[in-house]
């Protein structure tokens, strides 16, 4: 199963995002969508999961959920917008998706993989733009970084 992993569009969705999310099976946006357009857009390519980023006041963004848990294939994906919001304990979860920072971010603390895909919408700061592809085959988890200026 092929994820296409995102955040922080903020309202833009670029060709190149558009065009690395192709082929996906799902995608799941860890917030910060900046409107109901760029989620009827995305999930025109694959079924898309979203939850609510800090950005997302508007009357469609309120209602999205500030959490969502995810299963697929035998693995349990904790998805929320901000990092400080993952709960201290989280059972049984394979992966952890969030957004927020603007900055990239894979790491695996207990057992359990934590990954931020950075921001592909409009630029902020000087951090790059990313997104990431996330394979899952049963229980095994492949994190490809996606550079979307080069």
């Amino acid at each position: 199963m092929r994820l296409g992993v995102i955040s922080d569009t903020h309202g833009l969705l670029r060709d190149e995002v558009i065009s690395k999310l192709e082929g996906c099976d799902y995608i799941i946006h860890a917030g910060d969508i900046g409107g109901e357009e760029v989620f009827e857009r995305l999930n025109k390519i694959a079924r898309t999961f979203v939850v609510r980023g800090n950005n997302d006041g508007d009357s469609w963004g309120i209602k999205l959920p500030c959490y969502k848990e995810i299963e697929m294939d035998q693995v349990l994906m904790y998805v929320v917008h901000k990092k400080d919001d993952i709960p201290f304990e989280l059972r049984e979860v394979d992966l952890v998706i969030y957004g927020h920072s603007h900055k990239y971010s894979e790491e695996k603390k207990d057992e359990v993989i934590y990954l931020n895909p950075g921001s592909c919408g409009k630029k902020r700061f000087s951090l790059p733009l990313t997104m990431a592809i996330v394979e899952v085959n049963l229980d095994r988890i492949d994190i490809t970084k996606i550079d979307l200026e080069g």
